[in-house]
């Protein structure tokens, strides 16, 4: 399915628009309701489908294909229960993850496990559950060894390699690196002969998983990962004599641009990548796993925030705002990597216009660089007016960070009524004082004061 990029990012942007001035109508933003989250609903669905026309669009009939929501993107329970519906999975990293995903509804065949640091008991919880797992090195090799060993599973089972192909322009979300701390690194002396081993010593073994970045890194370089991987899969499978590796997991990483509203690249564009760069990959002789998170879910959610309060400082403007550090930690801590585009709404929540004014877009927090935008060209944001931030529905308001105790904001989906307004859903809560004084020790507050050094008064 191949979408018209510019009606698709227009009828995003109106959706949006209406959101905005719904929530606004429906007392969901107001002077007691100073930040919310929204979720694009509709959005939601069709990035789901175009991941699964893009690749069904390559592979060959009948070849098994699992598209995994990376849950650490937006980990969210109705979020991962509605790409469920939308047929996606869920890759998982942790156990509150595996647990949000089970809480969702998804079977233990939709499910796959991945992680650097996983413990005996997590990967014990996955194989008596017949999740599929990744080893990440040998000596999680070791332990899936003796659990296998001690009792049969139903588990899916692969080793992650580092394809080693190098990095993006962000380093904290390149994956593939010379030194990266993910997978067996492949182009290390003797790994390569190891890993041929490890899948020699162990039939159970058929799944081979590599993963090479995210945000910053080029559809270029994840098809370099993609093929490194393919070839290690095919030289395996010769060597030892058998097909034995049945399945490719290729990770996600998808990158999203952030400076613009059409979507770009497009899953169908890195689909038809793959099939020029690695035609053997979907020819039907291997399953396919794919783990696309943020692609997924960023251009659907918008953080949005009352304007508390408009000043002046050095003949720059400044709005004071209630979205920061909390909602958008990365931004705000490396705005060059993370830049965010602003949305200006009137106090009613429909779109501002007038003269662009040049402004800073501020967050509460007590310390100088919580800003969402410095020295941006918006129209004149003003008391009571709404700052929205854009793209934030992957690893911006469902990854709280609670500095100054701020609570975590409501989330909300949104979708048409059918009768031209807008309904929302409740995602999440909004988090009350009491639960941050709860979340903080307040049942433990004399808990320091009674501890006395042994023989003291």
């Amino acid at each position: 399915m191949e979408y018209d990029i510019d009606s698709e990012a227009r009828a995003r942007a109106a959706r949006r628009d209406e959101a905005v001035r719904g929530a606004v109508e429906q007392g969901l933003l107001g002077p007691d309701v100073a930040v919310v989250g929204l979720l694009d609903v509709t959005g939601i669905r069709e990035s789901a489908a175009a991941l699964r026309a893009a690749f069904d669009a390559v592979v060959a009939p009948g070849t098994p294909v699992l598209h995994a929501f990376a849950v650490k993107a937006t980990p969210l329970v109705p979020v991962v229960r509605l790409l469920h519906e939308e047929g996606i999975g869920a890759e998982v990293a942790s156990p509150g993850e595996l647990a949000l995903a089970r809480a969702a509804g998804l079977p233990p065949d939709r499910m796959v496990l991945d992680s650097p640091a996983k413990t005996p008991a997590e990967l014990r919880e996955a194989l008596t559950l017949g999740i599929a797992v990744n080893a990440d090195n040998p000596q999680e090799l070791a332990r899936l060894d003796a659990l296998v060993r001690a009792a049969p599973t139903r588990s899916p089972l692969g080793l992650r390699i580092n394809p080693q192909v190098g990095g993006g322009s962000i380093g904290a979300t390149s994956t593939a690196t010379q030194t990266s701390k993910f997978g067996v690194a492949l182009r290390d002396e003797g790994a390569r002969e190891w890993v041929v081993q490890a899948y020699a010593d162990r039939p159970w073994l058929t799944r081979l998983h590599a993963h090479t970045g995210s945000q910053g890194i080029p559809l270029s370089l994840l098809a370099r990962g993609v093929a490194r991987t393919y070839a290690l899969a095919e030289e395996i499978n010769a060597r030892i004599g058998r097909p034995q590796i049945d399945t490719l997991d290729i990770g996600g990483g998808l990158p999203v641009d952030f400076a613009a509203e059409a979507t770009a690249p497009t899953y169908a564009q890195y689909a038809r990548l793959l099939a020029e760069e690695v035609p053997g990959l979907f020819d039907g002789r291997y399953g396919l796993v794919t783990e696309f998170g943020r692609s997924l879910l960023a251009r659907h959610g918008t953080v949005v925030a009352r304007v508390e309060y408009a000043k002046s400082s050095g003949g720059r403007r400044i709005a004071v705002t209630h979205a920061g550090v909390q909602v958008a930690t990365r931004t705000v801590y490396a705005p060059g990597a993370w830049p965010l585009r602003i949305a200006a709404y009137d106090a009613k929540g429909r779109p501002k216009a007038g003269p662009e004014v040049v402004q800073d877009v501020a967050g509460p927090a007590c310390f100088s660089g919580d800003l969402l935008a410095e020295g941006r060209a918006l129209p004149l944001l003003e008391q009571g007016d709404y700052a929205a931030a854009l793209d934030t529905g992957a690893y911006y308001f469902a990854h709280h960070y609670a500095y100054n105790s701020l609570a975590r904001p409501g989330i909300y989906g949104f979708a048409p009524d059918g009768s031209g307004g807008v309904a929302f859903a409740t995602v999440r809560e909004p988090q009350s004082v009491a639960e941050v004084v709860a979340e903080s020790g307040g049942a433990h507050a004399s808990a320091l004061t009674t501890l006395r050094a042994r023989g003291s008064r």
